[in-house]
């Protein structure tokens, strides 16, 4: 009976745990686009792009993205659950969003280097990074995106104002995840403004509504002589 019932116990106090559903939704339609958007995309990027230079050694907190979202979504989860619910409609919205420009316009960039100039082993991890990702649906960056969400996520969080020090790492790795997307040739300068528009319009449904007070009136007391 004890188990039972630290087994009921277990599921009330972690119920939240019903959001990570929607990797149901997107984990299909996501492979379904990297299958069936090869070849026929519009390119995305700018002339600007070309002066950026490759620097492979980038590829070291661009993989740390991967990481890094799943430390976020863990920290919030048993913290912080009013956060972790605000994190993820922000940053599910976003993904959503993303799914959909990708289906009703096909995208994809040509700004991956053909033959790379250095041999090291950052090369070599930037190589395997190409043959299991491919250059398409990349509009608006997904990497710069979710960065931006768990910063927000971080900044919004009473409980992270007390960590300055875990915040500043936070915002940190997430500015070198946005610039190894552009030095690693993953992504344009395009891709991260989409992703930083998408981000600052979603703020305004998710994260404003908090901060905007109702109008209330003040009654003055008045002593009478």
């Amino acid at each position: 009976m004890k188990r039972r019932e630290k087994f009921v116990e277990f599921i009330k106090k972690y119920k939240h745990a019903w959001v990570f559903l929607y990797a149901f939704i997107y984990l299909p339609w996501f492979l379904w686009l990297e299958r069936h958007v090869t070849t026929n995309y519009y390119v995305v990027q700018t002339e600007a792009d070309k002066y950026i230079p490759f620097i492979e050694f980038f590829i070291v907190p661009y993989l740390m993205w991967f990481g890094f979202i799943v430390a976020a979504f863990l920290y919030f989860f048993f913290t912080d659950v009013p956060g972790f619910y605000r994190m993820a409609a922000f940053m599910f919205a976003g993904m959503t969003i993303f799914l959909v420009i990708s289906t009703v316009f096909p995208n994809g960039q040509d700004l991956r280097p053909a033959v790379f100039e250095r041999d090291n082993i950052f090369v070599d991890m930037v190589r395997m990074l190409y043959r299991t990702d491919t250059c398409t649906n990349v509009f608006p960056s997904l990497h710069v995106f979710n960065s931006l969400s768990v910063c927000i996520a971080v900044f919004e969080s009473d409980r992270m104002k007390k960590h300055m020090a875990l915040s500043m790492g936070a915002y940190i790795l997430a500015a070198l995840i946005i610039l190894a997307t552009m030095f690693l040739k993953q992504h344009s300068i395009i891709d991260v403004m989409g992703a930083c528009g998408m981000a600052a319009v979603l703020y305004q449904f998710v994260y404003a509504p908090l901060h905007r007070k109702v109008p209330g009136y003040t009654k003055e007391k008045r002593t009478v002589l």
